[in-house]
């Protein structure tokens, strides 16, 4: 049987921490919520202490997401201890967590203390929270950094004060994985009273080797994994949480461990951090970046095409995400310009592929990245013509601040004009609800883009839309001086290449056989 790992999530707490970042009370508990259903164990709110705010944001949480614990941060101090447990009493599963420096650079120019001030300040703090909370954490600062004779003592007697977990945290990131992982089989075989308690790791990045040193840490005997969502936090930042669970997940050769988290909220707990946080992820993260799941090389793309596990270890699924991004460049060969079209619904002769192959590597040369929108221009313009099944003919779209948006469409099919009225949740959604009753079709929109195309006041809009219903996925595009005439256009030129591909879908499935 695999052996549990807790997840224990800092990302309000030491994640906000991270320069230029300040999020409100409605920011920390929506992120807090997105948590609670990807499935972490520990929620560090906060640290209650440190402002009217953070103690507000961790009372709110406590109060108002059920399934973690939820933790506050704390010195060594009375008057800290007391303002976290004011904080997280109301939690279903309260944790006050308390931290001290032990380390001698720490103890010598920091806090002006000797060892055994330290010991005595350490225990009655655990002692005090202990009394009040029914789960206490403690945390030795710069545990790295702190000589193991002395480290192994702080352990054994705040367990023995009643501390039911223990983090070794390294601090500034100062430790490499091996050295690392020794110390936690240090603590292991040498505190007496060490299974008493559930040892965590909580890892800086100032080196990079953040997620190295917590696995490092698992390895030996860690049961707690302390991380951040995209790995924020003070300074380079922290362990990131997706990277070290996904570690878990897919290396089961190695790990033969489990968490609690549902991996495919990662995707969607990263967007909503980085948005809410105003830290856009960095393109080549691991796991959550743009490009984590790109491939442009033809080599790549055609390994990728035959089977994704030759260059994909992880499915792009299995965090959230629709899949893998092929992304066309001068590189990219004839295989991956072929299964792109197929993707957007054309299968094309072999001699109109090889004129719009050829057409292709000329753009590709000039542009660094070839769009969707370079084909569907390309071929359609130079290669096929795509029926118009249905004609704009009129728009009336009713819209305010104080008013239900309201649209009305009229289309012409042949000879025949159809009207159609909708209200909709802003006047786009309304007037692509009144498209889809009059055409039957229930297209999901998986994309939209608005962008000027002129300058000035009177400057044209571009829209760029995409649908997709069941397999088929299309682009549409729209253009005029009206941003909402743009929009239903490109709607309107997306609804007639999703008919032209389910009837050519239609013919092919109805061919007579020879």
């Amino acid at each position: 049987m695999e052996k549990k790992i807790a997840v224990f999530d800092t990302t309000l707490r030491d994640g906000e921490q991270c320069a230029g970042i300040t999020l409100s009370v409605e920011d920390k508990l929506k992120i807090a919520r997105k948590l609670a259903r990807l499935g972490v164990d520990v929620i560090e709110a906060g640290f209650p202490i440190s402002s009217p705010g953070d103690f507000d944001s961790v009372k709110t949480i406590a109060r108002q997401v059920k399934g973690p614990v939820i933790c506050g941060l704390a010195r060594c101090l009375k008057k800290d201890i007391d303002a976290c447990w004011e904080a997280v009493k109301f939690a279903e599963k309260p944790r006050i967590h308390v931290f001290l420096a032990t380390s001698e650079i720490h103890r010598r120019h920091k806090l002006k203390k000797a060892k055994e001030e330290i010991l005595k300040m350490a225990v009655e703090s655990v002692k005090y929270a202990r009394s009040l909370s029914p789960s206490v954490e403690f945390s030795p600062e710069d545990a790295s950094r702190t000589e193991p004779e002395f480290l192994k003592e702080v352990v054994e007697k705040v367990i023995a004060a009643g501390a039911e977990v223990v983090n070794i945290p390294d601090t500034v990131g100062y430790a490499y994985p091996d050295e690392f992982g020794q110390l936690i089989g240090y603590l292991k075989k040498n505190v007496p009273n060490i299974e008493e308690a559930v040892i965590s790791i909580h890892c800086h990045n100032d080196l990079g080797l953040a997620t190295a040193n917590t696995l490092s840490a698992v390895k030996n005997g860690a049961g707690q994994v302390e991380v951040t969502i995209n790995g924020i936090g003070e300074r380079a930042g922290n362990a990131a949480l997706e990277e070290v669970v996904m570690v878990l997940h897919t290396r089961k050769d190695i790990f033969s461990y489990q968490t609690s988290i549902d991996t495919s909220m990662i995707y969607p707990v990263s967007r909503l951090v980085s948005k809410l946080m105003g830290m856009p992820v960095q393109r080549n993260k691991a796991i959550v970046g743009a490009n984590a799941f790109a491939h442009s090389s033809g080599i790549h793309l055609d390994g990728i095409l035959k089977d994704r596990r030759t260059y994909e270890i992880i499915k792009p699924e299995d965090i959230g995400l629709e899949g893998h991004t092929m992304i066309l460049t001068a590189r990219s060969g004839r295989h991956a310009l072929k299964a792109r079209l197929k993707q957007l619904g054309y299968e094309l002769p072999e001699e109109d592929f090889e004129k719009c192959f050829q057409m292709f590597k000329e753009i590709a040369d000039k542009k660094k990245e070839v769009f969707d929108e370079d084909l569907i221009a390309l071929v359609e313009d130079e290669v096929i013509h795509i029926p118009e099944t249905y004609h704009l003919l009129y728009t009336h779209i009713v819209s305010g601040n104080r008013t239900i948006p309201t649209a009305t469409v009229k289309l012409r099919k042949g000879k025949e004009t159809y009207q159609e009225a909708s209200v909709g949740n802003g006047p786009v959604d309304a007037a692509y609800k009144a498209i889809d009753r009059i055409t039957g079709l229930q297209p999901r929109l998986v994309d939209y883009a608005l962008s000027a195309v002129t300058s000035g006041k009177e400057a044209m809009g571009e829209v760029t839309v995409k649908v997709k219903e069941g397999e088929v996925e299309v682009m549409g595009r729209g253009v005029s001086t009206d941003v909402l005439e743009a929009s239903v256009r490109a709607y309107m030129n997306a609804i007639n290449r999703l008919i032209y591909r389910k009837t050519k879908a239609r013919k092919k499935v109805n061919a007579p056989r020879l």
